[in-house]
């Protein structure tokens, strides 16, 4: 399921225009970065949570040339699985 499927999805089953279901989508994804991009751990009971980790830089290596190559910090994204999801997908 995509973006797309889900407000087709959302405006099906709740009634709403596929413009209602798109606004109420995008908030809801707007909202999550929002809340990742200021720290937040954002947490979905049943279903699971985001937060953002931060890795330090390091120096890595080229495996074609075995030239070294700097790799700067970064953050990502990491999602964790909640238990009733997990047990769900597990039954």
């Amino acid at each position: 399921m995509n973006k797309s499927d889900l407000i087709k999805q959302l405006a099906e089953d709740k009634n709403l225009t596929p413009e209602e279901a798109s606004d109420f989508v995008n908030t809801f994804f707007d909202s999550m970065r929002e809340a990742l991009l200021a720290g937040k751990r954002v947490e979905i009971r049943g279903f699971g949570s985001f937060k953002i980790k931060e890795y330090k830089g390091y120096v890595g290596r080229n495996p074609k040339t075995g030239e070294k190559v700097e790799v700067r910090p970064k953050k990502l994204p990491f999602f964790k699985v909640g238990k009733n999801l997990k047990d769900f997908v597990n039954s």
